[in-house]
C-alpha cells in the first residue's frame, strides 16, 4: 500500500490514527495534489483532527507545525 493510500485509509477510519514522519505525510499528500497550499492545508487538517500523528524528529514539535 502506498503512503497516499495509507493516509486516505487512515482519514476514512476515524477510530484509529497512524504515525507518520512529516516527510512521509507530505509525500503522501503530494501524490494526490501538486498544489502546495492544498498540501499544507491537508497536512494541518489531518494533524489537527488527530487522524494522523507525527513520528520522528517533528513528533514533539507538532504545535509549531500547526501554528
Amino acid at each position: 500500500m502506498s503512503a497516499a493510500q495509507t493516509a486516505v485509509a487512515t482519514q476514512n477510519d476515524h477510530s484509529k490514527s497512524e504515525d507518520f514522519t512529516l516527510l512521509e505525510l507530505v509525500q503522501a499528500v503530494c501524490e494526490v495534489t501538486g498544489d502546495d497550499r492544498e498540501v499544507v492545508a491537508t497536512v494541518k487538517h489531518m494533524l489537527r483532527t488527530g487522524r494522523v500523528r507525527l513520528a520522528g524528529n517533528f513528533r514533539a514539535r507538532q504545535e509549531l507545525i500547526l501554528s
